[in-house]
């Protein structure tokens, strides 16, 4: 118990010599929303609860909910469940530490270019700049909802056409394995918004893990915006080396302005 007191202590003092700040809820860090950006049912204590009602009140998550309950409800009727479905499962979960990462870096902190004396910039790179301008304004954090519904289509599409080279493969009733890997990746989706909006809000980490993507977050918005692109896990940073020790990175000069 004192080991573990200890290094908990340890890694409280690490993160706060970084500016990190770890506890109060009304923190004024500059990556944390306003504690009374949440409504809270004790007005003393914030809960997991009073995040995920705050959550669902957002323009999204009742998108998202209902794409993942319109994938649930076809799987269901599709039935013919066998080994195949978690076959599916896993790779979509595996690959997806890689994806998020991919998608980080090369579409979200894609830089503007030039092209014929005029600029382009991706809609996508630039909201995501406005994000890492103003971290802890909540509205910013989730996915728009024009994207969220274009990825709610292209996941679906991807999804289908996949599953002809899979089936293929693999065998077995294409169109059920189909609707697992769909609704596998809505509830991915799903997740990654609602970690993000969750590292954003006032809620202090309690389990490991959790506690572990919520540092390697803040760091990317505090520290230095070359490493820890990981939200839903920081499995993509270790494989891919950024996620190196906070302390031998120095504090970037652009981590806010992404420029």
């Amino acid at each position: 118990m004192r080991e573990a007191a200890g290094a908990r202590e340890a890694a409280d003092a690490q993160e706060a010599a970084a500016g990190l700040e770890l506890g109060r809820p009304d923190a004024r860090d500059g990556l944390t929303a306003r504690g009374d950006a949440i409504r809270r049912r004790n007005p003393d204590t914030l809960t997991l609860g009073d995040c995920w009602r705050a959550f669902l009140r957002l323009r999204t998550p009742p998108f998202l909910v209902g794409a993942i309950a319109g994938a649930l409800a076809l799987r269901i009727a599709l039935g013919n469940y066998d080994w195949r479905d978690a076959a599916v499962v896993a790779v979509v979960v595996a690959g997806t530490p890689l994806a998020e990462w991919l998608i980080h870096v090369y579409l979200l902190h894609a830089k503007p270019v030039r092209l014929a004396g005029r600029r382009y910039d991706l809609i996508a790179a630039r909201e995501h700049r406005a994000h890492h301008v103003a971290p802890a304004e909540l509205n910013g954090v989730l996915i728009p909802t024009y994207a969220v519904l274009l990825f709610i289509v292209q996941l679906a599409l991807t999804v289908w056409l996949v599953s002809f080279p899979i089936h293929a493969l693999m065998g077995g009733d294409r169109m059920a394995h189909a609707a697992t890997g769909l609704l596998t990746c809505y509830v991915i989706l799903g997740a990654y918004e609602w970690c993000h909006f969750l590292i954003h809000t006032p809620y202090r980490p309690r389990g490991r893990y959790f506690r572990s993507i919520w540092r390697g977050h803040r760091l990317h918005h505090y520290k230095n915006e070359h490493y820890w692109f990981g939200v839903t896990s920081t499995i993509g940073d270790h494989l891919l080396r950024t996620a190196p020790d906070q302390a031998a990175v120095r504090k970037s000069e652009t981590a806010r302005t992404l420029t």
